[in-house]
Order: structure tokens, then sequence, then C-alpha cells
């Protein structure tokens, strides 16, 4: 059976224990090893694989013995509980001996938790996984975690219903932070918290969340914003000797922008801004109002099409620069 997005959310913390197992496929290994996590965890509990509740079978070795995974389907374990054959980084290459024990899978076997890479919708390894009446797949992609994911993530850190204020800036972290940074925030969300009975506020996520988030991007949009143009080549050569790349820049500087057009156009008198840099970026939304905010967006949407153009020459960070400060002079206006 194929799982929905809605249902994958809740899946891996609630999996059905009686499934015969899970196929886990997606392009980004870091979410797929999150999810993998979650369900063996829903699965056996954390005594499982101490009891030896759990066997694990990397796709290599599943390669030169077959025969690893049915064993490891049908073994019998020492402990009372359920138990996962977990086969990891699996292909169609092994997709023959996986489906093979899938389909000699019976009632009180242990559960098959595969995961995978990109899989193409003709892959047998998924269509056999689909096709299955007592098994899943379900297909992980490059989106944020959703409200739904970040407030069980804080309930299993110990936060319950966080406020507006806080849920809002945990989403926006959601998407600038890469799936492990943002799990590895939370549960230091969660640390810092511990006997404190005060609500999760904003001066508690700023005080987790990473110090390094885009920092030296964030020092040359700030210039950009403040509409100092003479700055913007000292700052420029400092993230050029850093590796910053174009690409980066300019996303970054879409992202900086769209946020300042939301504070811009915003009728509750809580713009929706924070972090170390909210004061100053209030003052730059209310400075630059929606009309020109939306000109520097329609300039760096340009310059990013300019940026992946096959027939684009010039130097990329050269590009960016001369945007930078064809929007400062623009702030001056």
């Amino acid at each position: 059976m194929k799982l929905t997005s809605a249902q994958t959310g809740t899946y891996f913390t609630n999996p059905d224990k009686d499934a015969a197992g899970v196929l886990i496929y997606g392009a980004d290994a870091m979410r797929i090893a999150h999810k993998r996590q979650q369900i063996v965890a829903a699965l056996i509990g954390p005594a499982g694989e101490e009891e030896m509740r759990l066997t694990r079978i990397a796709a290599a070795d599943l390669r030169r013995e077959p025969a690893l995974a049915l064993d490891a389907v049908k073994a019998m374990g020492f402990f009372p509980g359920a138990r996962v054959a977990l086969i990891e980084d699996a292909n169609e290459n092994v997709g023959p001996t996986v489906i093979e024990a899938l389909g000699a899978w019976n009632p009180g076997d242990a559960q098959i938790i595969v995961t995978a890479g990109a899989l193409k919708p003709t892959s047998k390894l998924r269509k056999a996984f689909e096709a299955h009446g007592q098994a899943y797949a379900a297909g992980i992609y490059d989106t944020p975690p959703t409200r739904d994911e970040i407030e069980r993530d804080l309930k299993a850190a110990g936060i319950d219903q966080p406020p507006q204020e806080a849920m809002q800036m945990l989403l926006t972290l959601a998407r600038d932070l890469e799936p492990g940074d943002f799990r590895q925030t939370l549960t230091k969300i969660g640390l810092y918290k511990r006997g404190d009975s005060e609500p999760l506020s904003a001066d508690d996520i700023s005080a987790c969340a990473p110090a390094s988030i885009e920092a030296a991007v964030d020092d040359v949009l700030l210039v950009v914003g403040d509409g100092q143009a003479a700055e913007i080549g000292p700052v420029m050569q400092r993230l050029s000797a850093q590796g910053v790349n174009a690409v980066t820049l300019c996303i970054g500087a879409m992202r900086h922008f769209r946020t300042l057009h939301r504070a811009a156009v915003d009728t509750t008198g809580r713009p929706q801004i924070w972090g170390p840099n909210r004061d100053k970026m209030v003052a730059q939304a209310r400075k630059w109002g929606p009309v020109k905010l939306e000109q520097a967006l329609t300039e760096l949407t340009d310059t990013d099409l300019q940026l992946r153009s096959a027939g684009q020459h010039a130097p990329a960070l050269a590009l960016v620069e001369r945007t930078f400060i064809r929007l400062a002079m623009l702030a001056q206006r």
C-alpha cells in the first residue's frame, strides 16, 4: 500500500505493528535515516536492539549473501516482543531478494523495514511494497517538517503546545536548516527547557539555534537592506574567500526580502520576524515599503534565472554583487 504525504506524517511514530513491513525511499538520506529511526523505535522500543530484536542488513552484504534477508525475517529471538529485519540502502540489485523475503512473510515474522534512495514509479521494489496487502511504501521528499511533525518532536522533547510566536519561529527554522540540524535544535531546546515551567519563547529558541545559520550571508543582506552600497564590495570579498557561492547568496537574498515584504504588508502589528536581527529587519521593512520590496524581489528573480541560464558566462559572484549594489541604491531613493 502506498502511504500518502498526510499518512506518512503520522505512520512512522504510530506504525501498523501487524504489517509485513515498509519501504522508505527518497533522495535525502538524512530524512530517510530519521524516519527509519522513528519507526524502528516505535516497533521494538528502546530496548529492542539490546534484546537482539533488530537485525541490520546492509544491501552490499545482502547482495553477497541473499539468504540473510529470509533468515532475519524467519529467525526466532531469545526475547519476547516484536522483531525487525532492517535492510539499508537497498536498490534494484537486491530488489529480487527483498521481494522474495516479503513474499515469504507470515504473521509473527519480523517486520521488514527497507530504506532506499530515490526510486522511480517503475521500480520493481517499490511496486512490490505498494501492491502488497500488508506492506507499505512511503516516499520521503525534500520538504520542511509540517507543524504537526514539529509539535510531535517537541512533545517527545518534553515541550507541549508552544505559543504561536514560538511555533512560527520554529517553522521558519525548519525551512532554513538541514533536517539533522533542525532535529538537533529541537533536542537542545528540550534540554534547555528542562525544569523550566515557563512557555517556550523566541528567546529560548534563539539561544538554542545554531549560531552560524547563514550568519555570513546575513551580513551582506543587512548591508544591502540598509542601503550601504559602499560596504557591499568588502563583504562580498570576505564571503568569496569563505567559499560562499552565488546561488546561495541569491537564495538567501530572496528569502530575506520575502521576509521583509511579509513584514511590510503585515496588518497585525506583530511582524513575523525572529532572531538576533529582528529589530533591524523590522526597520528595513518599514523603510523599504511593499512597492520597493516587490521591485527588489523581481530584480533577484531575474538574477537567479540569469545564474541558472545555460548562456551565462559572466562571473557569478560579480553578477550577484552588481544586483546587490542596485538594490542598495534602490533603498536610498
